[in-house]
């Protein structure tokens, strides 16, 4: 028999048992040696005896003694000297088995990871942080980390220990105030959360790893231990032309989707990631459609938030699948030629209790005061962006999405929100910078320093900001002063355009500007043109039902509208259902009415965008110069009497030019003349009221003659007939 155990000091025990120790390791575990004896501390409740099992021999060599009865056991060994390894074998009424000692293993961190996240340049953190599975010591287990500096414990819990936070408390690097712990003898796919003792002695609700990268489909709120991805990429074809493809001189027409209610099974259930992506990929191929955007697919507890108000920012929602499913939809777009774009929420983040919400007892994620760290439209936090480890969590999830999931780009969402501190808010509800003004310059730097990181492992993917206000050089390089992103949704452009479709036609004439304003500032930012989720929600209806008049009028007013916006600078984003004329507002919980392609109206808007998706991509007059004041010219930017605009789009070189004329009234204009850049022939390459679209059939003949008669001061000019609420595209003839 041994002598009698070494106690530990009277105020560690209790600590262990009640769960309040905040330094394990030097506790648990094997204790003493280096010529001292060797003491083994275990706690281990529900079982009746913990022998300590050689590892070497197989040998039992000593069985520990009970000195608490809530299941705290331990042995000197006065015959050993030094450390060895060493398994433990518990016992439990007739039953017999040995275990791992989690307090045995060494750090799986490493002074270099400590390093980088204090100096918030650990771009891949979530390889270190979170839950891994991995080998250690040739023991097979899962390692866990997590950032928690004011907490005064944190422990391990799942299936694998009952949910006890007493029993896998973790190692804390002082550093950076992270904890870890390699628990040994679990798998990948194991539940598991953090419990925490704050940093003012209270447990909090049980909280998901923030850099978990895969939860329980909601509404469970686990993580998943599944480490990093494990997918063999097919798709060096399309990364290695990625660059080019995305480029402002490319076409970039961008279908913008919500995964859980583009389609539907047959039963109303939502499809996987590989079922939508069958669908899609060939969908898409065919509407014509070069990128795919996704609504947010990280975590998020809520449905009803459509992704924007997410829990797990390196996780993939679960209610489509696992991550490496995720990993083959992206794959199976790429091999369709379509780049894949995520909806990116770094603005704000949910209060629900098993969040990022005071994650160790403080406003950790999250400014203290509510001017500051609260947002108020949406109920909901601000991130603390001058906090280097805050930033440096925001921004290893964005490069996760491009390094892991071969993303094309990430739209930034809330932007105006991260760059006012005034934002939304009545005089006295927030706080001026350090110089006095209403910029967060906290978040621009983020931003900034964002935008850049990505540039320089991703070149070639985009950035795109949801910004609605002025704020200057949005898609600006920040060398130069600017925010650094590729593009800017024009909001201003959405905005004034939907308000003078949605009036009646007789009332245009007094709003014409609308149509032409954007131009004034078209070339201040490189622009995507949004037709978004946002304007067919909350009582806004859909598309088709802002237009105005009869049934015939609505559908050829938004086939107008879809073309002058394809015609006009910049890239194209549209919603989805907008192709086909959707009726009914957007419902999240519901299919797309694809049984509204019966009709030939509805077919005939699918088509036509259809067709206007391959004519903005085989005119190079359409697209190359975007964002470039050379390729655009108004012909006649003011003839509100007749509600008719119409404009030059140009190539570069010696591509051929595009002339636009859009009637936006009901009346067909016989006669419409036009001056022409060139004396050449023309003919109609694109007409909205094409009978196929469900037109009027109202157009030009093949070929239309250039007259020598000088108008909108060319020395040139053609004579048209103009379609009612139309729009016609003409090149040259020959």
């Amino acid at each position: 028999m041994n002598p009698p155990p070494a106690v530990p000091y009277s105020s560690d025990i209790p600590a262990i048992v009640g769960g309040r120790h905040g330094n394990p390791f030097a506790v648990l575990g094997m204790q003493g040696g280096e010529g001292h004896p060797v003491v083994v501390n275990v706690f281990a409740p529900h079982v009746s005896s913990v022998s300590v099992i050689d590892a070497a021999s197989g040998e039992e060599v000593a069985e520990l003694q009970r000195v608490h009865p809530d299941g705290f056991f331990c042995a000197t060994l006065i015959d050993r000297r030094e450390k060895f390894a060493y398994r433990l074998g518990l016992r439990s009424d007739d039953r017999r088995w040995e275990i791992e000692d989690p307090y045995r293993f060494p750090p799986v961190l490493g002074q270099l990871d400590e390093y980088l996240l204090g100096e918030g340049r650990h771009l891949e953190l979530y390889r270190r942080l979170g839950a891994h599975p991995m080998t250690l010591e040739g023991i097979d287990g899962v390692s866990f980390a997590v950032w928690a500096p004011n907490a005064r414990r944190v422990s391990v819990v799942g299936d694998f220990n009952a949910w006890d936070g007493r029993r896998h408390p973790m190692r804390k690097r002082l550093g950076v105030g992270v904890w870890e712990l390699f628990i040994p003898g679990i798998d990948a796919g194991v539940l598991y959360k953090y419990e925490v003792l704050g940093a003012h002695g209270d447990v909090l609700p049980l909280k998901a790893d923030p850099v978990s990268q895969a939860h329980e489909a909601p509404p469970s709120t686990a993580s998943i231990a599944c480490g990093d991805l494990r997918h063999d990429w097919q798709d060096a074809g399309w990364m290695s032309e990625r660059a080019q493809r995305q480029d402002k001189s490319a076409p970039i027409s961008i279908y913008e989707m919500h995964l859980a209610s583009w389609r539907r099974g047959g039963d109303d259930e939502m499809l996987d990631y590989e079922s939508i992506a069958d669908l899609l990929a060939p969908y898409l191929v065919e509407m014509g459609f070069t990128h795919v955007e996704l609504l947010p697919i990280t975590e998020h507890p809520f449905g009803g938030s459509w992704g924007y108000q997410p829990i797990g920012l390196f996780a993939p929602t679960r209610r489509f699948g696992p991550p490496e499913a995720f990993a083959r939809f992206v794959e199976r777009m790429h091999a369709a030629g379509i780049g894949v774009i995520a909806d990116w929420v770094p603005a704000h983040f949910p209060s629900d209790a098993h969040g990022l919400v005071r994650f160790d007892g403080t406003s950790l994620y999250e400014h203290d005061d509510p001017r500051l760290g609260f947002h108020q439209d949406w109920n909901t936090l601000i991130y603390n962006f001058g906090r280097t480890e805050v930033a440096n969590f925001l921004q290893a999830s964005a490069l996760y999405w491009l390094d892991e999931f071969h993303m094309d780009g990430l739209r930034v969402d809330a932007v105006a929100s991260m760059l006012y501190l005034d934002y939304s808010r009545k005089p006295g509800e927030w706080i001026p910078n350090r110089h006095g003004g209403n910029e967060n310059l906290d978040a621009i730097d983020f931003l900034r320093s964002t935008n850049a990181r990505i540039g320089e492992r991703h070149p070639g993917a985009m950035m795109i900001a949801e910004e609605s206000t002025a704020f200057p050089g949005v898609s600006r390089p920040a060398e130069a002063g600017g925010l650094g992103f590729d593009f800017k949704w024009n909001m201003g452009w959405m905005h004034d355009t939907l308000d003078y479709m949605s009036r009646d036609p007789i009332h245009r004439t007094h709003h014409h500007h609308q149509m032409t304003f954007g131009m004034v500032y078209a070339y201040s930012e490189k622009f995507v043109l949004p037709l978004s989720h946002d304007e067919v929600v909350h009582g806004k209806g859909s598309l088709l039902g802002k237009m105005p008049g009869d049934r015939w009028q609505k559908f050829a007013n938004l086939r107008a509208y879809l073309s002058f916006m394809w015609t006009h600078p910049g890239k194209k984003l549209m919603f989805m259902g907008g192709e086909f004329a959707q009726e009914r507002e957007w419902n999240h919980d519901r299919s797309l009415d694809w049984h509204l392609l019966d009709d030939e109206l509805h077919g005939g808007v699918q088509q036509m965008v259809r067709d206007l998706n391959h004519l903005y991509r085989d005119i190079a007059a359409l697209h190359e110069l975007d964002c470039e004041p050379a390729g655009f010219e108004w012909i006649e930017a003011n003839d509100a009497e007749n509600s008719v605009f119409s404009f030059l789009r140009r190539g570069r070189g010696d591509a051929a030019p595009a002339i636009v004329i859009c009637n936006m009234t009901p009346i067909v204009r016989r006669g419409y003349r036009v001056g022409v850049p060139d004396p050449v022939n023309w003919r109609e390459a694109f007409n909205s009221d094409a009978e196929i679209y469900g037109g009027s059939g109202v157009g030009n003949a093949s070929s239309i003659e250039c007259q020598t008669i000088g108008w909108h001061g060319r020395p040139q000019s053609i004579e048209l007939d103009l379609p009612p609420l139309a729009a016609l595209v003409l090149v040259p003839a020959g």
